[in-house]
């Protein structure tokens, strides 16, 4: 008796059924674009990434498996899991690998509100020559009007601003813009994204700077206020909002972790869209800026830290004597 074989029954891998999000792509693999590659690709689902030149590309690998072996030291992961995240995650210089993407993210570094706005219209443009009809095309920049970067895509009903927490350790929540033109259903498949890789969805209306970026900033900048007037010192104005209103960080601590530079930029695009004088820059930030003391990835902010981006106490730190 003839005994056929059980592989002749099994699906091919071009018929085989393809899961809503098992491919996403990453714009710019920068500390936010390494940070949103890592948040997805260890919920079990392949990223790549596409940078601008192989030493890019190298760079973020290796700074991807250093934030990982980190991890690993504190208990967080093992070295098997690790492997696992590794295998998921590829760099490319070309945007046709992006065609079996069923979301591509954007997350490019920006200098200027008229230079972001260009340089991600280009980036959409491209994005759109190499997916298919029903790929998302989203924007992680949060200065950026969703409505005005989806204007140069054939299909703007694909376009969304999707802005992932990274700024504290543990964020859960993602904000979605729909815009103008984005249809129900891509929200709906977004709110599903997001919960696939344990986040929190969260609606919102079209504004530049969203919730968590108006708001953060106006804390910092407050706080600013609050040093130069001498009402407290840095490490006592962190204490407080730490222990007396329960933020998981001071504002100064914050402001060092999200990098001087990136919060430099925020609020000028802030501050060229609404003409509010709350969103300059402190003068304590832009002497920050200038000696290019941009916090914990550049070894001192308003801080100082090690080569392990631990913050070095000073005799100003002990809040016992209060």
């Amino acid at each position: 008796m003839e005994i056929e074989l059980i592989e002749k029954y099994a699906l091919s891998e071009k018929s085989k059924p393809k899961s809503l999000f098992s491919h996403v792509g990453i714009i710019g693999c920068g500390s936010t674009g390494q940070s949103i590659t890592l948040m997805i690709a260890s919920k079990g689902i392949d990223v790549i990434f596409i940078e601008l030149s192989q030493q890019k590309i190298d760079e973020a690998l290796v700074e991807i498996a250093q934030e990982l072996d980190n991890q690993i030291d504190h208990w967080g992961m093992t070295a098997t899991d690790k492997k696992l995240i590794m295998s998921r995650i590829k760099g490319s210089l070309n945007y046709a690998d992006l065609s079996p993407c069923d979301i591509v993210i954007e997350s490019v570094l920006s200098k200027t509100r008229e230079f972001s706005r260009d340089i991600r219209q280009v980036i959409f443009e491209r994005i759109e020559k190499h997916v298919s009809r029903n790929t998302i095309i989203a924007t992680n920049s949060t200065t950026s009007v969703i409505t005005e970067l989806a204007s140069v895509l054939k299909y703007k009903d694909r376009a969304v601003s999707l802005h992932f927490s990274t700024s504290t350790k543990g964020a859960t929540l993602v904000e979605i813009v729909k815009g103008i033109h984005a249809n129900d259903e891509v929200c709906d498949n977004l709110r599903k994204f997001t919960k696939l890789i344990d986040k929190v969805p969260i609606s919102v209306e079209e504004s530049p700077g969203l919730v968590s970026v108006r708001l953060g900033v106006a804390l910092v900048s407050e706080a600013c206020d609050l040093l130069m007037e001498r009402v407290a010192t840095l490490p006592e104005i962190d204490f407080i909002m730490k222990n007396g209103l329960g933020l998981p960080t001071g504002p100064f601590e914050l402001a060092d972790k999200i990098g001087i530079d990136r919060l430099v930029r925020w609020m000028d695009n802030l501050y060229d869209e609404f003409g509010d004088k709350k969103y300059k820059p402190s003068p304590i930030i832009k002497r920050l800026y200038r000696a290019n003391h941009l916090g914990k990835k550049t070894g001192r902010g308003f801080y100082e830290y090690d080569d392990h981006g631990n913050k070095i106490k000073g005799p100003d730190d002990d809040m016992s004597s209060c």
